[in-house]
């Protein structure tokens, strides 16, 4: 079982709630947001590859950035009458009428990845996924560390993922909670670029366009594929990423370790995608009638350029 952390800010009793069939197979539906990045890609591996292993039946339907596409397949998951519904969801509002008809179905659900925004906790058993708002605060621990010999007025480009995107709004709230402690750096441009290479390639090209001569000394991508885009367009604009423009991402993909190593990325804030056994054991847990945390956090860290070299033959994506 996989050490974790989690948060108990409340609990819920499983057994006042769903019926306990511990010893019968499980089927389990599930609601992936999309395949937008390497780290979505991995999520979803971790998650199939551990219901085989947990001998859990995956009934996988992927919405690809559509919140309609993801009430279309939960309620296909009601009909079918499937044990735990798991949905990793596109964005964190709009969650109360479906997550409500789950439950007049005597449905439990499992939240993963990004959070719900929702006034009735009750709609959902536990969240398991990553303290997106502690990653800004590392990103921009970061920041302020790197640049804290380099004279006023530093000029930072933000790229954002997914509009609406809990780990988009709290990675942005909690760099620039920490970033304030020091009134010369500024983010001069931010905008989303939706989690993507391409997004992050072409929104990087219209920052640097719109600077001109005094292009940003530090960029903050949200993730590692803007940041991999944001690199190419860099490049082409013929400055050196990683010292020309300071780069910090998020995620720890082997792409962006890769990048580290060659001196291009400068630090990533892991996001750990690998839930799957964390879902499947809760999924066991709730069926056994016993009680869960209602947050679950995995096990992170940060790494620089310095030590990438050490880390990346542990990437498992």
């Amino acid at each position: 079982m996989p050490t974790v952390e989690t948060v108990v800010t409340e609990t819920i009793n499983i057994s006042s709630l769903y019926p306990s069939h511990m010893n019968e197979d499980i089927v389990m539906g599930f609601s992936q947001l999309g395949s937008e990045s390497d780290w979505r890609l991995a999520n979803t591996a971790s998650i199939v590859e551990s219901a085989k292993e947990a001998g859990i039946t995956l009934l996988l339907e992927n919405a690809e950035q559509s919140q309609q596409a993801q009430f279309s397949a939960i309620r296909s998951f009601i009909e079918k009458q499937v044990d735990v519904i798991a949905i990793a969801p596109v964005v964190q509002t709009g969650w109360e009428n479906i997550l409500q008809e789950i439950k007049e179905a005597g449905i439990p659900v499992v939240i993963i990845d990004r959070s719900v925004n929702v006034e009735d906790t009750s709609l959902y058993v536990t969240f398991i996924g990553s303290d997106f708002y502690e990653e800004g605060i590392k990103a921009g621990k970061y920041a302020l560390d790197k640049m804290r010999n380099k004279p006023g007025g530093i000029r930072i480009a933000e790229l954002e993922g997914t509009v609406g995107s809990t780990p988009s709004i709290d990675r942005g709230r909690g760099f620039r909670d920490v970033i304030q402690e020091r009134d010369d750096m500024e983010i001069i441009m931010s905008q989303p670029a939706d989690f993507t290479i391409e997004g992050g390639k072409k929104v990087m090209e219209q920052f640097l366009q719109e600077a001109g001569e005094q292009p940003p000394q530090l960029l903050f991508a949200h993730n590692d594929d803007m940041a991999i885009g944001a690199i190419q367009a860099i490049e082409e604009f013929g400055l050196e990423p990683g010292k020309d423009i300071i780069i910090i991402s998020v995620d720890g993909t082997r792409q962006a370790f890769e990048m580290m190593i060659e001196g291009k990325i400068n630090a990533v804030i892991e996001c750990n995608p690998l839930q799957g056994s964390l879902l499947m054991q809760a999924a066991r847990e709730i069926m056994g009638g016993r009680t869960l945390p209602k947050r679950i956090i995995p096990p992170e860290d940060i790494f620089t350029q310095e030590y990438a070299h050490l880390e990346i033959d542990h990437r498992k994506y």
